[in-house]
């Protein structure tokens, strides 16, 4: 079997055979989804994570063949390729051990250590080497060379240590032993930078890191790119240094251990200050900083990867938030001089009406925007009310408590709630070619209050049409590799609009355009389809839609949903290729498919064996009878609500000892980041998550949790609170200013303003009327 899918099986600590049915499913161009959920029977139940797992690893491993083939070739032109050079080469178990076995023989302009070779130098440097007892000043008179530019000995001796230094620096057992031991034992070494200015409001962010080292091994990913970004940012100097003091003419460690390698020690005889010279010559001009710079790359790639899986799995938690569902929401996009922006939608997020008001500065205009808003609220029967997090949420929040307390004093019986939302994003949309096309009657600005009140009903499907990247749930997210992270994000949207299975009906086309097989195309036709013909009745009328064919027919159909359709099956996970196999199982039920579907009692009864033949095995109908006990089930939690402390607006309000309620916003390794409704996150620190152990604050929260948390420290010329959700806990958390666990601090929620002035207790009279007539 090929030697990659040995590999892959081998580290995935799986079986051959199932790698090799997933890599041949994923060449024929099978999606991750289809082959987690319809091709267990195949892989033998890999789930989505091995797949994508595999499907990197498959990439990776061709890449490293396709560059080995290209070096073999290379080396071999040159004539250079012996047998023992093949074998190293065709065992190199990375691209980076590759590329040092291959730099000896990669082309290159012409080197010092070139031009003494092709002087005529090698002989002499291989002589003074090999017997250190000759006087090298004495050797190199024989070797005088003017016209090559070697004119004297100390020429002569000048080109035998480029020549040596040269090919000891591409010795490849030298430099990947010199690579592991500085990773082993190297400081990754951050100072501020000559000339600039700790207090200046830009350099303050990076304060942590003026004055920092730790082992390069164990530096955390978030403390990694802080100091990568301040030096990109010429703010911070970088080092990898070691822990060592450098006595002038004695070995460095570094050089002891070239030293070793070559077999060399100094025993004072003629020609050993010479090599002495050259190997110290070796390690500051060819190796150390090229092995920083192979370090720093391999620090940053393993941050970068970390980076990229904290904010995947945030964004995976974002998306599968729980869904409010078929409710009339009111979305606020808080502004203050540009005033609130106010949309309502209707229970299937269509645009019910629009408005911008202006309760903060400087109108103040409170009461007119509770009347605004509650003749909105009467007109539409508006059940919950979505705020965007930006600037002036806490305020426009305020005045959302202001109208429901006021609604609930006319019309017990009105249920209204509301619900502080992450606007990240909502103004990308607002701007794109999709919204321009579907709103293209409304202004860009209350294109955004259209998209955090939908997003409050589906989070899922009104998430799809923004760029993953700009949902703002990341960690550095623009210091990362851009195409792995945008490879990372589009899987995890699609696994999750999968996992949850789309409506064929009402789903916008970016909606569409992420179920397994689908592409932005047939995505767009579908809709054309839909626009011109109407509701799909049945799966099978997908064939009709220009563009998609058998093949992504079979990718997609089971992730698509149809309510109220020909076939009750429709509305089901279950997959039309195996309707048959239901139609055994409804001939062994005696009963109806409308009677069968959700009766657990019967489905019980029934033994997957008995239904299974060549084509599906038991493992496949084990999931249709799933699917037949609860058809379309949503894999998301349950909605509910955070309830922000009244009196707590600004993190000046902030008092250590408070206990209050907030909505988890990020995840980090290091610790949650807390929305407490004071413009800036709360960070509860991983060692203050739980009375136990914690590794990675994941094991303990999630992107959107709700959470109790007390808290512990305020920072505020800093802007930063510790707290702490061991609501028992007497101990201090990690002050603020300590090395490194704080020191990713997301933007402030925005600037403090005022709110409006006055605050009767009872509403206009047509307001009032509104309720009443509502009530009726």
């Amino acid at each position: 079997m090929d030697k990659i899918l040995l590999q892959i099986a081998a580290e995935l600590k799986v079986r051959p055979a199932q790698v090799n049915a997933a890599v041949t499913l994923l060449d024929g161009g099978a999606t991750v989804p289809f082959i987690a959920r319809y091709r267990k029977e195949a892989t033998d139940g890999l789930d989505d994570i091995q797949l994508r797992e595999l499907e990197a690893r498959l990439g990776y491993l061709r890449e490293l063949e396709e560059r080995r083939d290209a070096v073999l070739k290379s080396i071999d032109e040159q004539g250079k390729l012996t047998p023992e050079l093949r074998a190293a080469i065709e065992a190199a178990p990375t691209k980076q051990e590759l590329e040092d076995l291959y730099l000896p023989y990669k082309p290159k302009r012409r080197t010092k250590g070139m031009i003494a070779r092709e002087a005529g130098l090698e002989p002499l440097a291989d002589k003074l080497f090999a017997d250190p007892s000759l006087d090298p000043m004495a050797e190199a008179a024989a070797f005088l060379n003017p016209d090559a530019g070697f004119a004297d000995a100390f020429a002569v001796l000048d080109g035998v240590r480029d020549l040596l230094s040269e090919r000891w620096a591409e010795d490849a057992t030298l430099v990947g032993k010199l690579r592991e031991w500085l990773w082993a034992e190297g400081l990754f070494q951050s100072k501020l930078a000559p000339g600039k200015d700790e207090n200046h409001p830009d350099h303050s962010k990076f304060r942590d890191y003026f004055d920092y080292d730790e082992p390069i091994r164990t530096v955390p990913s978030h403390r990694a790119l802080a100091v990568f970004r301040g030096r990109t940012l010429e703010i911070l100097d970088a080092k990898l240094v070691l822990d060592e003091e450098v006595v002038p003419g004695q070995p460095t460690l570094a050089e002891g251990r070239i030293a070793q390698h070559l077999g060399w020690r100094h025993a004072k005889r003629a020609g050993d200050e010479l090599i002495r010279k050259t190997i110290a010559w070796t390690w500051k001009v060819k190796l150390s900083m090229s092995l920083e710079r192979d370090l720093f790359g391999r620090l940053r790639e393993e941050a970068e990867k970390v980076a990229i899986k904290v904010f995947a799995e945030n964004l995976r938690d974002l998306l599968l938030a729980a869904p409010a569902g078929k409710r009339v929401v009111m979305g606020l996009d808080p502004g203050i001089r540009t005033g609130v922006k106010v949309a309502v939608v209707s229970d299937t997020g269509k645009v019910l009406a629009t408005s911008t008001v202006y309760p903060h500065e400087p109108k103040c205009d409170w009461e007119g925007s509770l009347h605004t808003l509650g003749r909105l609220v009467a007109t539409h029967g508006v059940n919950l009310i979505a705020i965007g997090n930006g600037t002036a949420s806490r305020e426009t929040d305020k005045l959302a408590a202001d109208l429901i307390k006021r609604i609930q004093g006319m019309a017990p019986d009105v249920k209204l709630e509301k619900v502080v939302v992450s606007e990240a994003g909502a103004s990308v949309y607002s701007a794109s070619e999709f919204a321009s096309k579907e709103l293209p009657d409304l202004d860009v600005s209350l294109r955004g209050a259209v998209s955090i009140a939908r997003r409050l009903q589906d989070p899922l499907a009104e998430l799809v049409k923004i760029e993953p990247k700009s949902i703002g749930v990341g960690q550095y997210q623009h210091d990362v590799n851009q195409s792995e992270l945008a490879r990372t994000l589009d899987a995890v949207v699609e696994d999750c609009v999968n996992s949850v299975g789309v409506d064929l009906n009402t789903a916008s086309a970016p909606l569409l355009a992420q179920v397994s097989g689908l592409s932005t195309a047939v995505a767009n036709s579908i809709v054309r389809w839909r626009d011109a013909n109407g509701a799909f009745r049945n799966r099978q009328q997908l064939l009709d839609v220009a563009g998609l064919g058998a093949k992504t027919f079979e990718q997609a159909a089971g992730f698509l949903r149809i309510r109220d359709g020909d076939n009750p099956l429709d509305l089901s996970g279950v997959h039309p290729e195996t309707y048959p196999v239901v139609e055994k199982i409804i001939a062994a039920a005696g009963r109806p498919v409308q009677e069968l579907i959700g009766n657990a009692d019967v489905i019980r009864k029934l033994r997957p064996e008995a239904f299974a033949d060549e084509k599906f095995g038991a493992i496949t109908v084990k999931d249709i009878l799933a699917e037949l006990e609860k058809p379309g089930r949503d894999p998301r939690p349950d909605f509910k609500v955070a309830r922000f402390n009244d009196g707590v607006e600004d993190i000046k309000d902030l008092k250590e000892g408070m206990v209050l309620e907030g909505t988890v916003s990020n995840v980090a390794q290091f610790g949650a980041f807390v929305d407490l409704g004071v413009h800036q996150d709360g960070l509860v620190h991983v060692s203050q998550l739980s009375n136990k152990f914690v590794n990675d604050a994941r094991e303990v929260v999630k992107t959107g949790d709700i959470v109790k948390v007390k808290v512990l420290e305020v920072d505020l010329a800093r802007k930063r609170i510790s707290l702490t959700m061991k609501l028992d806990a007497a101990a201090p958390g990690p002050k603020s200013g300590s090395r490194g666990d704080n020191s990713y601090r997301p933007a402030a929620r925005g600037e403090r303003a005022q709110s409006g002035r006055g605050h009767p207790a009872e509403a206009p009279n047509a307001m009032a009327a509104a309720f009443a007539k509502l009530k009726r």
